[in-house]
């Protein structure tokens, strides 16, 4: 099969890391807002996408979506016209479940218009149910569709609809291992942008002094880096260690502003700190916030780098900032700052 065109979604900030990664599986065609659009030959490989929220394969594209309720009908002739069969062997040849009996529709669209998305989920979906013989679950009334179905997304931007099938099951967000959650844990493709920004390669010794339920370690272990995970709380310990249980990476119920381990002996940091809004400073931390980074440089071996997701990008004491990245997440506007010892 000759290359197929797909789309990538991820956190809004991250595109050009996500435009990074997608590089290496074909050509990228188009950086958005919140997603990168490339051609590639089908392949199981696209699932592997760290920093992707999801992947779709693209089924069609339409202009001419203005502001009117009557430019859905655009749409539904567009849906009419896509070449379905293409696209569900597009999704099978990426590693798509079969068996599907149900599908449903996700909508986005930016600007005000005189419809709204469960307008467009509707007009793509009710098309979509005809021509392939399955039911249709709409969300307009609140309901969640049911599990295993094709579930396909419209996104309308300025006056172009595109609608695309999701390649696996569930959101690529949606980590396996991620059994366990606590209070502020880390969005895993964000996580997995933290890394590449910190570099982080095999053989290499990542450190996470606040690990929560262990998401940036286990990321890192993925990736085949040694990683060790810190957390004083110890039912965040529990529920890391149960997320990461065959992976390898060491876990320590210990304070982030008194870290167990000896000067220079961590290649990289990444870490959440608590922010003192879904999670409370602990131990050393509640009195003094900038015990962390004094620990953080006090460990980490020449050349390193820490990575840090915070809610301004003012460097703490004694950190020198080498790069900021805004991101937007659940509401939240923090930024993922770079940062080297001064």
């Amino acid at each position: 099969m000759t290359a197929a065109r797909l789309v990538a979604r991820c956190v809004r900030g991250i595109e050009e890391l996500l435009a990074d990664e997608v590089g290496r599986l074909g050509t990228v065609g188009a950086v958005g807002h919140r997603e990168v659009r490339f051609t590639a030959r089908p392949g199981p490989a696209v699932l592997s996408l760290a920093t992707a929220d999801d992947v779709f394969v693209i089924a069609s594209e339409v202009g001419g979506i203005g502001r009117a309720r009557a430019d859905l009908q655009r749409l539904r002739r567009a849906v009419a016209a896509a070449d379905l069969d293409r696209v569900l062997r597009v999704r099978d040849r990426c590693g798509g479940p079969p068996g599907a009996r149900t599908l449903d529709v996700s909508a986005s669209v930016l600007g005000r218009r005189a419809f709204n998305r469960y307008d467009l989920e509707d007009a793509a979906g009710e098309v979509l149910a005809r021509r392939l013989g399955l039911p249709y679950r709409s969300r307009r009334a609140g309901g969640r569709p049911p599990v295993g179905g094709l579930s396909w997304r419209v996104t309308v931007v300025d006056d172009r609809a595109t609608l695309a099938l999701r390649v696996p099951a569930r959101p690529l967000h949606r980590r396996p291992y991620k059994e366990a959650s606590v209070p502020g844990t880390l969005h895993p493709p964000l996580a997995a942008a933290m890394l590449r920004l910190a570099g982080v390669g095999a053989g290499q010794l990542l450190l996470d002094p606040c690990c929560g339920a262990g998401t940036l370690p286990i990321e890192a272990a993925g990736h085949g880096a040694d990683a060790i995970g810190c957390d004083a709380d110890p039912a965040a310990v529990a529920a890391a260690v149960g997320n990461g249980r065959g992976t390898g990476v060491a876990w320590a119920v210990a304070d982030a502003g008194a870290l167990p381990l000896p000067d220079g002996s961590v290649d990289r940091i990444a870490v959440n700190p608590p922010w003192a809004r879904q999670v409370a400073p602990r131990g050393r931390l509640a009195a003094a916030p900038d015990a962390l980074w004094r620990e953080a440089r006090r460990v980490l071996a020449p050349g390193g780098r820490i990575v840090a997701l915070l809610p301004d990008p003012r460097p703490p004491a004694g950190l020198e900032v080498q790069r900021v990245l805004p991101v937007s997440l659940f509401g939240a506007h923090p930024v993922v700052v770079v940062l080297t010892p001064r």
